[in-house]
């Protein structure tokens, strides 16, 4: 998959996915009553995070809100600031996704500048899909441990063959929105991630090579050569073959005179 159609289908996927968290946080069917033992009933009840709601058979439906934030369960406080957290880390993902879509260009901005964008926008996502799921499987958790207990009390201790009157609930059609929601986020935040790496530029290292340029004369010795160019002085061109050879201005100097010599001389005229 090229970079760019792995960027945009990550961006997809977590608009997708941030539409669904939405929606799964409003619905109000996140737990509903459990009709296995009284399939027919006047009364059908169903709660969301923000209300609850009764529904008759005649079709009228009547929601309450809660009206009190520290009298509800701490296992739903929590639920909702997961489930808060994971949408507005969604929406600024989105945000900055859109400026770091290769196709879209915003003036003089390079390609690892838009690399960076896409990383972060992935790692943004990955966390609000992380938050979404960890919120749903929360809620879920509470309604199993809350079915089982409720189970276990609705019979007496007279053989159990008498049953109290007690509402169970089980799992609602937000709980499964909310999880295809958040593994939909999820993806798209791997995929902007993965394609951060097509976006980011490939760093070359060139090894540093130093050129001499050649000169007229060149002078050869044993530990290696030595190169010179043409508007040097004659008295600094040689052609050494070993190490113990001489130049020829060398071989041209006059012999010198000792000064005993010169007095000698002086001395018979």
């Amino acid at each position: 998959m090229s970079t760019t159609r792995c960027q945009v289908v990550g961006f997809l996927l977590s608009i997708l996915g941030l539409a669904g968290c939405i929606v799964a946080t409003e619905m109000d069917m996140w737990s509903t009553q459990d009709l296995y033992d009284n399939p027919v009933t006047a009364v059908f009840q169903y709660e969301g995070l923000w209300r609850s709601c009764v529904q008759q058979s005649s079709g009228f439906t009547e929601c309450r809100p809660y009206l009190t934030i520290l009298g509800l369960p701490a296992m739903l406080q929590a639920v909702r600031a997961l489930m808060i957290v994971g949408i507005v880390l969604s929406v600024i993902g989105l945000l900055v996704a859109i400026f770091a879509l290769k196709c879209i260009r915003m003036g003089n901005m390079d390609d690892s500048a838009k690399a960076k964008m896409t990383l972060t926008s992935g790692i943004m996502f990955i966390i609000a899909g992380l938050c979404a799921i960890a919120g749903v499987s929360v809620f879920a958790n509470m309604l199993v441990t809350n079915f089982w207990m409720s189970t276990a009390s609705m019979f007496t201790s007279m053989g159990g063959m008498v049953q109290t009157v007690q509402t169970r609930y089980t799992f609602g059609a937000a709980l499964f929105v909310g999880w295809v929601a958040g593994g939909l986020t999820l993806i798209g935040g791997v995929l902007m991630c993965i394609a951060c790496r097509g976006l980011a530029p490939e760093e070359t290292n060139y090894k540093a090579v130093s050129y001499h340029a050649s000169g007229h004369n060149v002078a050869y010795r044993p530990g290696g050569f030595k190169a010179s160019t043409g508007f040097e002085s004659n008295t600094r061109n040689k052609k050494i073959y070993d190490g113990g050879a001489r130049t020829e201005d060398e071989g041209q100097s006059p012999p010198s005179k000792s000064p005993g010599l010169w007095l000698w001389m002086i001395e018979s005229v």
